[in-house]
C-alpha cells in the first residue's frame, strides 16, 4: 500500500490525446446544423454561383437566339470596346464620386447612432429611439424616393412654403450638382439605422469595468468614447470598413434608376444602370457583362488591397495571413 507522500512525489500520467473524429462521425455530430444550412447553400449556388459560369458571354459576340455555345469567341474585344466607350467612362467616375460621398458622409453616421443609443439611460427611451432609426430600412427605395419628392420636390412641402415665403423654389430632386448629397442624404435616412446594429452588438460587449477605472481617474465622457469606446470598436470599423470599399462600386441600382431621368445620365449613370441599359435594354449583352465582371474583379482587388492595409495595423481584417492562425 502506497503511502500519501508516494502518492504526491508520483509524475503525473500524460493525458491520452483526445480521438479524432472521423468525417463521418462529425457529419451525423452536426446533422442538424448542416440540414439547416441546406437552404442557404441551395440560394446560393443557385443564383450566385452558376450565374457565375454565364461570364464567359463577356468574352463572346454573344446572340441570345444562338446560346453561349453557339457565338463566336471575341477575347478581350469587349473590354476593349468599354475602353473606348466613353459613356462607361462617365458612368465609372460618377460611381467613385457618389461611392466616395457614401463613405466619407454615410459610413461614420451608424458609428455615431450606436454611441448616441448607448449613452441613452432609459432602456423605454432607447428602444423607441431604436424603432424610429430602424423603420425607414423596411421601405422600399420606390417610397424612400417618393417621400423625398413629395418633400423636396419641385411641387413638394419645402419648395411651397418658399413661395408662401416669397422666395424663389429650390429644384433639389433635378439638380445634377446637388445630387450626391441628395442621394447621400437618401441612404442616411433609410439605412443608417439599420447598419448601427453591428456598432451596438459590439458595443454590449465592452467591460463596464473599464468606463468605472476611466471615470475614477478623471476621465469626462468624451475622454471615456475616446480611449474606450472607439478602441473597443476599432476591430468592427476596419472590418466593415474593408467589406464596404470592395463594394464601393456598388453604389445602389434601383435608387439611382429611379432618379436617372430626372437628374439625367450625366449625374446618375452608374456601373449598374450601364449595365442594364447596355446589356438588357441596348441588347449588347457581352458588353454588359464585361463592365459587370470589370467591377467585380476591381472589388475584389479592393478588398484585397484593403485587407493587406488592415494586416500593416496589427488587425485581422476579413482573412488571415498566409501560414497565420
Amino acid at each position: 500500500m502506497t503511502s500519501v507522500l508516494e502518492r504526491a512525489t508520483r509524475p503525473a500520467s500524460p493525458r491520452s490525446a483526445p480521438r479524432r473524429l472521423t468525417l463521418r462521425a462529425r457529419l451525423y455530430r452536426d446533422r442538424q446544423m448542416l440540414l439547416l444550412m441546406i437552404p442557404g447553400v441551395a440560394f446560393l449556388v443557385l443564383f450566385f454561383y452558376v450565374p457565375i459560369l454565364g461570364n464567359v458571354i463577356a468574352f463572346q459576340d454573344y446572340q441570345p437566339y444562338l446560346g453561349i455555345r453557339q457565338s463566336d469567341w471575341v477575347g478581350l474585344q469587349n473590354f476593349a470596346d468599354l475602353y473606348l466607350n466613353p459613356d462607361f467612362w462617365n458612368a465609372l467616375r460618377n460611381t467613385l464620386v457618389l461611392a466616395g460621398f457614401q463613405l466619407v458622409f454615410f459610413f461614420p453616421v451608424p458609428l455615431l447612432l450606436a454611441i448616441l443609443v448607448d449613452s441613452l439611460i432609459s432602456n423605454r427611451i432607447r428602444r423607441a429611439f431604436q424603432s424610429i432609426v430602424y423603420l425607414p430600412h423596411f421601405f422600399s427605395w420606390v417610397l424612400v424616393i417618393a417621400l423625398f419628392q413629395q418633400s423636396l420636390g419641385g411641387a413638394g412641402l419645402l419648395n411651397n412654403l418658399l413661395r408662401g415665403w416669397g422666395l424663389e423654389p429650390w429644384a433639389i430632386m433635378t439638380n445634377p450638382e446637388t445630387f450626391p448629397w441628395l442621394i447621400t442624404l437618401q441612404l442616411i435616412w433609410k439605412d443608417a439605422g439599420w447598419a448601427m446594429i453591428i456598432f451596438l452588438a459590439a458595443l454590449a460587449n465592452v467591460d463596464v469595468n473599464l468606463y468605472e477605472a476611466a471615470a475614477s481617474d478623471g476621465a469626462g465622457r468624451w475622454r471615456r468614447m475616446w480611449h474606450v469606446t472607439l478602441p473597443a470598436l476599432r476591430t468592427v470599423i476596419i472590418l466593415l470598413l474593408i467589406l464596404r470599399i470592395g463594394d464601393i462600386l456598388t453604389v445602389g441600382f434601383e435608387q439611382f434608376i429611379l432618379q436617372r431621368d430626372s437628374v439625367g445620365a450625366g449625374a446618375a449613370e452608374v456601373l449598374d444602370t450601364f449595365t442594364y441599359y447596355a446589356g438588357v435594354i441596348g441588347g449588347d449583352w457581352s458588353a454588359g457583362t464585361a463592365a459587370g465582371l470589370a467591377k467585380g474583379v476591381v472589388g475584389a482587388l479592393l478588398i484585397w488591397a484593403a485587407n493587406a492595409i488592415a494586416h500593416r495595423f496589427g488587425e485581422a481584417g476579413i482573412f488571415q495571413k498566409k501560414g497565420s492562425f
